[in-house]
């Protein structure tokens, strides 16, 4: 409370300017009289008053001064070489210096009697704002204004540093009295990376114990990894678990418009970490100051940001000594960070955080679901197995995404449909079930969904069918839904696999309803750049065997191509043959299986959504055991020789679909 009291201070900002300068202006008005006013002689204003013009005369008894106030007929006579024209409200007046207040209300006494004065007569005393504050008041605000300004090029005014503090490092600084809720019970998953990361933790906690067998404390680790598998996460953990000070800013915090800025900025960060050591900095997303120098060449003489990534340079392993200070870092850009950032002695360890895998999505899932109030139909297990290829963010908004649609259904806690719905909304995109579609547009979307269905279900390496929908969603007019394979490596057979699905749907549509349409436009392309990547990356082309012109580096080949015209044409003509033998592939399934497919299509039609419960009745079970159960089975074969399973407790494990986890149909 104290902390905040001490912020409520008064601060002078550019606001209170702009109330002072119309305070001025209100008192000047107040205090200036709104009138024309001429000053003349004692003679001169006597023969002003015998002209019989004058309605009022005041007297000022402290300055011995007299105004008289003019007629406008009059006005106009006296303030001809001023161009004075009369406006509403304005006074016109005259002003002298009179001897003193006794004589001068002698002559007003005579001009009386001579009939010359019949008005007004009053005695005041003078003030001397209006003309003090004409005098002085614009070299005032000049004074506020420029103090202002310099307050504000001081403390503030240039994005939280000032213009005098803007080579000042921005890094916000967690230590042992900071409140931070994360730790590494909050990270799921990234095992690897949290023995690694612990380890360095572990090295600032208790140095003497690695130092006494020769070890060196390493300089920094980098962060690798997709967006949303949890780097920056990883090291607020650190932050949360480290006794020591931890410095925490953006690659972007070093950019700025002035030359020389990102440079000084880098040395106050490590001048302050210095100070602080042993300490941690960590550097979220440093692709922004850490790219590759000399691709992007400035028509400038001077980059600034790859001044900026030379001086981090020279902090992380020059001639000057950090000892203590360790360096964290992360990006999911790592090809194009300049390869002496990389090297042994600035960033001694490149941590991989991958996607997570089953395992490791299971445990996010129940991280995420601790403060999701669930009821039993909801499955851990099925949730992780049908989200492969999800980060730990995107986990994180299925579970959010599912507790508002059971909100939104006001429902008292989140169940397994809300999860399902989750998991369709967040991969194809809103149902727009108010879409126009005619019955022969809805035909053709069963037949070729239908298509897709058929020839996956009897293709060993195709992924497991999970549902199945002609509801239009997102950009989509129909969508079907597999539980892809998490390999590490394909075969060539599972390339196959997958390009002969992705084509049945148009050989559907070919063979059962007499023509094509552009519904198979994402499959062609899908099924283009795979059948490429055969060719051109893999060296799975028969006629083109064990060629590669991937480039790993990131550089690609500018404007020229590693290869001729005429291996570009053999490239071409292998292409179209793959794709064409397995459009081919797909006809003989279809043909094989028509019966089963028209069935399927049929009731896509009539209820618009399937599952895998309808095509097991349709089909037959199918006869290849998913690798994802093949995988869960060996994990608990393992786990029973080591004595952690009962026997009795792996009876379904060779059940690719266990029982109750197909949702219900969906009923229109």
């Amino acid at each position: 409370m104290a902390d905040n009291n001490k912020n409520k201070g008064f601060k002078l900002n550019l606001y209170w300017m702009y109330a002072i300068i119309v305070g001025a202006l209100v008192a000047t008005f107040w205090f200036t009289d709104n009138a024309a006013t001429k000053t003349m002689s004692m003679t001169e204003f006597e023969k002003t008053v015998k002209s019989g013009g004058v309605t009022k005369i005041i007297v000022y008894t402290n300055s011995n001064e007299a105004e008289a106030v003019l007629t406008d007929s009059l006005a106009r006579v006296v303030f001809k070489a001023q161009n004075y024209e009369p406006q509403r409200g304005m006074q016109a007046k005259v002003k002298t210096d009179i001897p003193s207040s006794d004589k001068f209300t002698e002559m007003i006494e005579t001009w009386k009697q001579e009939g010359v004065f019949h008005g007004e007569v009053s005695y005041e005393k003078g003030s001397d704002y209006g003309s003090w504050i004409w005098s002085f008041g614009p070299i005032i605000l000049l004074v506020v204004f420029w103090v202002l300004i310099m307050k504000r090029m001081g403390n503030g005014g240039m994005g939280g540093g000032g213009i005098f503090n803007v080579g000042k490092s921005r890094a916000m600084l967690f230590d042992k009295d900071n409140s931070t809720k994360v730790t590494f019970e909050d990270v799921a998953g990234l095992a690897e990376a949290k023995v690694e990361i612990a380890e360095i933790v572990d090295f600032l906690k208790n140095p003497g114990h690695y130092t006494e067998l020769g070890g060196k404390i390493p300089k920094g680790a980098l962060l690798v990894g997709p967006p949303g598998t949890g780097k920056t996460l990883l090291a607020k953990a650190v932050a949360g678990e480290a006794n020591v000070p931890f410095f925490s800013m953006s690659g972007s915090d070093f950019v700025e418009m002035f030359v020389g800025v990102g440079a000084s900025r880098v040395r106050d960060l490590f001048r302050q970490a210095k100070e602080k050591a042993p300490c941690i900095v960590f550097i979220d997303e440093i692709d922004a100051v850490g790219r590759a120098r000399g691709k992007n060449a400035s028509m400038g003489g001077n980059d600034e940001r790859e001044n900026t990534l030379n001086q981090l340079l020279t902090e992380m392993d020059g001639f000057g000594s950090n000892s203590g200070v360790i360096i964290l870092a992360a990006t999911n850009r790592a090809d194009i960070l300049d390869k002496a950032l990389l090297r042994a002695g600035r960033f001694d360890r490149q941590i991989y955080v991958e996607l997570p895998e089953l395992s490791d999505r299971k445990e996010i899932f129940q991280v995420h679901l601790r403060n999701v109030k669930t009821d039993g139909s909801v499955d851990i297990d099925l949730l992780s197995r049908q989200t492969p290829g999800f980060s730990g963010a995107d986990i994180a908004n299925v579970c959010n995404e599912a507790a508002l649609i059971a909100a939104r259904r006001k429902k008292q806690a989140v169940q397994r449909q809300d999860f399902m719905d989750a998991i369709d909304r967040i991969i194809g995109g809103l149902e727009k079930k108010s879409k126009v579609i005619t019955e022969d547009e809805r035909r053709s979307i069963a037949v070729h969904e239908a298509g897709h269905a058929t020839v996956s279900w009897h293709l060993q390496y195709a992924d497991p069918l999970i549902k199945v929908t002609i509801v239009p969603r997102g950009k989509a007019l129909g969508a079907a839904w597999y539980m892809p394979e998490e390999r590490q490596i394909e075969p060539k057979q599972a390339l196959l696999d997958k390009m002969c699905s992705l084509l049945a749907g148009r050989m559907a549509e070919e063979m059962f309803l007499g023509f094509i349409d552009t519904g198979a436009l994402n499959d062609l392309e899908r099924a283009t750049k795979m059948a490429y990547a055969m060719v051109t990356y893999y060296g799975m082309s028969d006629k083109l065997p064990n060629i590669s012109y991937y480039d790993s580096s990131g550089q690609a080949y500018g404007f020229t191509k590693p290869y001729s015209e005429d291996r570009a044409k053999a490239i071409d003509d292998e292409v179209q043959a793959i794709i064409n033998s397995q459009y081919l592939r797909a006809r003989q399934i279809l043909e094989q299986y028509q019966r089963g497919h028209h069935e399927l299509a049929d009731l896509l039609v009539q209820r618009e959504v399937i599952y895998t419960e309808d095509a097991e009745r349709i089909f037959g079970k199918r006869q290849w055991l998913s690798r994802t159960d093949e995988i869960i089975k060996a994990n608990e074969e393992a786990k029973r020789a080591r004595g952690e399973v009962q026997a009795d407790d792996t009876d379904n494990d060779t059940d690719p679909q266990p029982e109750g986890t197909t949702p219900p149909p969906f009923n229109q």
